[in-house]
């Protein structure tokens, strides 16, 4: 029987041939990888001190957010944490 390259019914034909593509590391799907890793990202905000919000905006002001952002070189939630906090400190006086 000759060994054809498009075969794949002869495993052990192939047994020793590298396939392509990322080596499965975890034998849990996508998905549930994402939800503990987003479940774990939450533990550890939370023994930081951090609290989740949201908002929407629009995409200039975002946009000018990212800008200084960028030129500050800081994350955008980091300014945005910076002004809430100046403002806030602002109206108690």
């Amino acid at each position: 029987m000759a060994k054809e390259n498009t075969d794949r019914t002869t495993i052990d034909l192939f047994a020793d041939e590298r396939r392509p593509g990322r080596p499965k590391t975890s034998p849990l799907s996508r998905d549930e990888q994402l939800r503990i890793n987003k479940r774990n990202q939450l533990k550890r905000d939370k023994v930081r001190g951090l609290r989740r919000i949201e908002l929407k905006m629009t995409a200039e002001a975002v946009d000018t957010l990212n800008q200084l952002a960028e030129y500050r070189q800081i994350s955008r939630s980091e300014l945005i944490e910076e002004m809430l906090t100046a403002q806030l400190a602002n109206s108690r006086k």
